[in-house]
């Protein structure tokens, strides 16, 4: 039963991934308990305004069960949660708790809501599926591909998967293709899984990656279709990404010279590494790389999966989630990755003696589009450095009207006192508004509002 004190504490810290303020119990709440259930689970108080002031609620006697009545009925599978009435300088607030819900996902009059930041999000269709298969630990990639027969791989990449494998020492693979791939679960019930054909088939599923070199946006110097296996497509992608990059000799007092490519190689290949790994192919769209002369970008179609968030990328101990296991399998052990969620660690690990570069990551049209862009850090001169730094959260708060100061930190990477005197340049030179509530407001660009985008 929620104390006095317990309230006070959740008002105080403000609503987040797990609490939500309502000031009267309706159908948005029901909607919130449902993305609370295909989450982490959470905490709504009915009774509570946005900004946190207790209004409190009128019930009756048999409200709180007439509540649970109206839950139960409108979720499918139906849930639970714990509801209690507590009294609050007079006035009544009611607490209704949901934990997370084992299997996912649960829906309202046929609608599927997730929990993301401070927000209900409706998930898509291909949302729907990957939380379902992810609540009974499923892969897509695992399944058995219809109408497909062992004819369909190639023998010669499946012997030199095996080689890889033994070499790299990780796992000890049979030398016969078929003994090994049944062992992997790469066959099944004498049928190639999606993961082997994605892998090894002789003639590659439509699966591309779409990379070019841009002088603008419109303004294409090169353009190429790569359609192979996975492992044969990362080769030839980053082949031509390091075609197009500008490489630097230098001497540090030996006889040999040393190359320093404006970009560190190994945190490209492992941003590519993770498009192709983590991407949703279930969705028919590409890989798309592009180079321009003072950025690369890499969008890789799907959103996060499991519940991860750009925030969480941002950290050390982030836990990996795998949309497509028996792929990430595959390229653990033949050492193309170092282990599970380690790629955005490793990556931050190279652009340390690139402090030129600034390196952002975002969910974008429906997937994740990482940037690498030159000049952006302060060592490429103060001025210089500001001033791209500055133009960058400009940038992002145009592209993600409202965003809140702790994500832009997160996904920049930069100190709070820095982002701080960044936001004040901008604001002071009026190109954005900060709208809402301190604890619940974010940022939006004065454009947006002037021109009628963002009511004001």
């Amino acid at each position: 039963m929620a104390t006095v004190i317990d309230m006070n504490r959740l008002i105080e810290s403000g609503e987040s991934q797990t609490v939500e303020f309502k000031t009267s119990f309706y159908r948005e709440t029901i909607e919130t308990l449902v993305a609370f259930a295909n989450a982490q689970g959470g905490t709504v108080l009915v009774g509570v305004a946005d900004d946190g002031l207790v209004k409190g609620v009128t019930i009756g006697k048999e409200s709180l069960n007439d509540w649970l009545s109206q839950i139960k009925s409108a979720t499918s599978p139906s849930i639970i949660p714990d509801i209690d009435a507590v009294t609050m300088g007079g006035k009544t607030v009611v607490t209704i708790c949901i934990n997370e819900y084992p299997v996912k996902p649960v829906n309202t009059k046929g609608k599927y809501y997730k929990r993301v930041a401070t927000s209900n999000h409706q998930l898509t269709l291909s949302e729907i599926t990957d939380l379902y298969m992810q609540s009974l630990q499923l892969s897509w990639d695992s399944y058995e591909a219809p109408r497909q027969s062992l004819d369909a791989l190639s023998v010669t990449k499946i012997e030199k998967f095996i080689d890889q494998v033994n070499q790299g020492g990780r796992f000890s693979l049979d030398n016969s293709p078929l003994l090994a791939l049944e062992k992997l679960k790469y066959v099944v019930n004498g049928r190639p899984t999606w993961a082997s054909l994605l892998l090894f088939a002789g003639e590659a599923l439509r699966h591309h990656i779409h990379i070019g070199r841009f002088k603008t946006p419109t303004m294409i110097l090169d353009d190429r279709q790569i359609t192979d296996t996975l492992f044969e497509a990362v080769d030839q992608a980053m082949k031509f990404i390091v075609s197009y990059i500008s490489v630097a000799f230098t001497f540090d007092g030996s006889l040999q010279r040393k190359e320093r490519f404006a970009y560190p190689l190994p945190a490209l290949r492992e941003a590519l590494l993770n498009a192709v790994v983590h991407r949703d192919y279930a969705n028919s769209s590409d890989i798309q790389i592009k180079i321009f002369d003072d950025r690369i970008t890499i969008f890789s179609p799907g959103k996060l999966y499991g519940g991860l968030s750009i925030a969480d990328l941002s950290t050390d101990h982030y836990q990996s989630r795998l949309r497509n296991k028996l792929i990430a399998e595959a390229f653990y052990l033949t050492k193309n990755i170092e282990k599970y969620g380690s790629g955005f660690i490793r990556i931050r690990k190279e652009l340390e003696v690139y402090p030129e570069i600034v390196f952002t990551v975002e969910e974008i049209g429906g997937g994740v589009l990482v940037t690498f862009r030159l000049g952006g850090g302060v060592s490429g001169g103060v001025s210089g450095g500001v001033s791209g730094g500055v133009d960058e959260i400009l940038n992002y708060i145009r592209m993600k009207p409202g965003v809140k100061r702790g994500e832009i930190a997160v996904t920049f990477n930069i100190r709070q006192r820095t982002l701080e005197r960044w936001l004040k340049r901008l604001k002071d030179e009026k190109k954005v508004i900060f709208k809402g509530a301190p604890k619940t407001g974010g940022y939006f660009a004065a454009e947006a509002i002037n021109d009628g985008q963002v009511p004001r």
